[in-house]
């Protein structure tokens, strides 16, 4: 019997949507309320790690907003995306850990979100990690173990799972 043993098959851990403004105040306010609406979710403020006078920006001031998504709710909004780009994702796109990364131009793009010249036009990344069922022995608190490098998701792999589930061209 040849059955697909179902602890190698990948699945989508988790979605997280980032979108960087650069500054706080109103700008990062709109950011915030446009993740909200595409994401019906709450957003986080992402905090500047260290200090960029040429930009203006300084260590522990917030310059974006970030939601992570999963289970469902991540898969539909990782179909959305994926449609956005017409089902055309690089290679390189992925890393050598089966994550996958890529941005939208345009928060314009999502259904049902227009352009409002007092909002403005704004991007945001999208980063998909990867997974294998099991992975939870390297996380735990008791009896923590090595994730086995068989059981580990790689480039190939992630390629190969996006191509399937998602329909999408790798290039």
């Amino acid at each position: 019997m040849n059955a697909e043993n179902l602890m190698r098959r990948p699945k989508v851990d988790k979605v997280v949507v980032h979108m960087g403004v650069g500054e706080s105040g109103e700008r990062l306010m709109n950011g915030e309320e446009l993740i909200r609406r595409i994401t019906t979710q709450s957003p986080v403020r992402t905090i500047a790690k260290k200090t960029q006078p040429a930009f203006g920006i300084r260590k522990g001031a917030p310059i974006g907003a970030k939601v992570t998504l999963r289970g469902e709710t991540a898969e539909t909004f990782l179909k959305t995306s994926l449609e956005i780009l017409e089902k055309v994702l690089f290679a390189s796109q992925f890393d050598k850990n089966g994550n996958v990364s890529f941005g939208i131009e345009e928060h314009t793009d999502y259904p049902g979100m227009a352009y409002d010249p007092k909002i403005g036009i704004y991007g945001m990344d999208i980063n998909v990690v990867l997974e294998r069922p099991g992975v939870r022995i390297a996380r735990r608190r008791m009896q923590q173990k090595k994730m086995p490098a068989n059981q580990r998701v790689t480039k190939e792999d992630a390629i190969a799972f996006i191509t399937d589930a998602f329909g999408v061209e790798v290039r």
